[in-house]
């Protein structure tokens, strides 16, 4: 498996021809680096297609996911359109299965209304 350290989601929409080097690109543009085994998410407009883009150390891994029926449960970019956000590990699972991953503090106790 990648090692993936960090894990980030980017809030603004690209185009998902993006290849590897277009996304590399948008990674230094906001940044200024990839970051070693830091992970970089991107989805389409719509919300039905994501990329992953993870450097490694010696190259860069892309990985593509589509969902058939449904969307991506997305971070939207308010003020901000080139707003990264840190994803944990769980976060990051929930996202890639459609679950509300902003919401899996609260949704780690039950209480009583």
């Amino acid at each position: 498996m990648i090692r993936i350290d960090a894990m980030w989601l980017a809030t603004e929409p690209i185009d998902m021809r993006a290849g590897a080097d277009r996304l590399l690109a948008r990674v230094v543009q906001v940044f200024g680096v990839a970051q070693v085994h830091h992970g970089y998410l991107f989805a389409n407009a719509r919300g039905t297609r994501v990329k992953l883009l993870v450097h490694d150390g010696f190259g860069v891994w892309c990985a593509a996911r589509r969902l058939n029926a449904g969307r991506f449960v997305w971070a939207s970019a308010g003020a901000d359109a080139t707003a990264i956000l840190a994803l944990t590990a769980a976060q990051f699972d929930a996202l890639v299965l459609g679950l509300p991953w902003q919401r899996l503090p609260e949704m780690q106790c039950i209480t009583r209304a």
